[in-house]
């Protein structure tokens, strides 16, 4: 290699230059002789390319045994891969449309059964319920239908509506209480519209107290899964599905980071479904009476309480009288620490822990009363 300081005798000097030492007068004869070997160099190497395609064409066209061989590789995918149960659980997940006027919004769900019956949240028809928005279906193989609302549930955050169809395909519904944090989960629907999403990822957590509606009549509990799949608005409604395909939650919400964080209002890899044991419930009481009922203890809690537990309010009229917790002898100002052995931190812990049993359910009700802690167990009874 010669000495780069040689390179400022020679300015704008191609890159192949700089390899090699200065010619210099006295070496007129080599520099001539050495360019043009090194055109005929390059020029023979353009050639030798043109020539090469020429004759291969040449000999391709003159030699009539020649062969073309071609290869096709076969991806295998398995039943249980994501890419074989999306092709399974897709053709059952709709995307569902509701307008009326100017407003509207948009969801997912899946179908039930096959006569037509359609599972979502109630968020993504509350207008068709409460201002008698339309509800439109578009089906995975592109075919639209007119949809009636069958019933909803607000404390569940769960709908049912119905389409004219007779040969749905209905989606196999899991068990949600078998499901383990790790368990790989996917999530289908149409987020921000875009029909027939899947993303993939694990259950991340069990049993998380999920609010929404800020406290509004509207408002809904659920005890949620947790899931890292990516989902986000238009995700509403839609199944959460394990590795068989068996739906296991209907995915509703998501946490944000709000705008302290930057405001990113899609997915960050929290997201919460609803467990289809609960939704099963719900759903059948929907399609068979056109509402649903859910347990209550009978007595009311103190939102606004800022201490550890949920506090039912010092005041006539916050425990019912003759309610399941006023036979076991709960009074107003007690204070609920524990529901069955877990730990309650907040009322809306507490709601939930409750709705999360059944009608008829005995649990176990440990409070603190004046300082003293007492437990007693009571039956719960449908909200009427």
């Amino acid at each position: 290699m010669a000495n780069n300081s040689n390179n400022s005798d020679l300015p704008n000097s191609p890159w192949w230059i700089s390899e090699h030492q200065v010619i210099t007068a006295q070496d007129v004869k080599k520099r001539n002789t050495r360019t043009v070997s090194f055109g005929i160099a390059i020029s023979m190497a353009l050639i030798a390319g043109v020539i090469g395609s020429v004759v291969g064409r040449t000999s391709a066209s003159l030699d009539t045994k020649t062969n073309l061989v071609s290869t096709k590789s076969t991806i295998e995918r398995k039943p249980d891969s994501v890419a074989g149960i999306a092709a399974r659980v897709s053709p059952s997940v709709v995307s569902i449309e509701v307008s009326k006027g100017n407003t509207g919004g948009s969801g997912s769900g899946f179908f039930l059964d096959s006569t037509g019956h359609i599972l979502t949240n109630n968020h993504v028809i509350s207008l068709a319920a409460t201002a008698g928005a339309t509800i439109q279906v578009k089906l995975a193989n592109g075919k639209n239908y007119d949809a009636e609302l069958v019933g909803r549930d607000v404390s569940y955050d769960l709908a049912v509506i119905k389409i004219a169809v007779t040969d749905a395909p209905a989606l196999q519904l899991g068990d949600s209480d078998a499901v383990q944090v790790g368990d790989g989960v996917i999530a289908i629907g149409s987020p921000l519209g875009l029909i027939g999403t899947v993303t993939s990822g694990i259950i991340s957590a069990k049993n998380r107290p999920v609010t929404s509606g800020s406290g509004t009549r509207e408002s809904s509990f659920i005890n949620a899964l947790q899931t890292d799949a990516a989902i986000n608005p238009g995700n509403s409604g839609g199944p959460l599905v394990d590795l068989s395909g068996a739906v296991v939650g209907i995915n509703s919400a998501i946490a944000t980071t709000g705008s302290r964080f930057g405001g990113q209002s899609g997915s960050i890899g929290l997201g919460f479904a609803i467990p289809i044991n609960q939704a099963r419930k719900t759903a059948d009481q929907l399609i068979k009476n056109g509402s649903s009922t859910y347990p209550i203890m009978g007595v009311s809690l103190d939102t606004r309480y800022t201490g550890v537990g949920a506090k039912i309010p010092d005041e006539v009229g916050s425990v019912s009288p003759g309610g399941p917790a006023d036979r076991a002898g709960i009074k107003p100002g007690d204070i609920i620490i524990e529901i069955d052995g877990k730990a309650v931190d907040t009322a809306d812990e507490a709601i939930i822990t409750v709705r999360s049993r059944n009608v008829g359910d005995k649990i176990k009700i440990k409070f603190k009363r004046l300082g003293a802690t007492k437990e007693v167990s009571l039956v719960l009874i449908a909200a009427k």
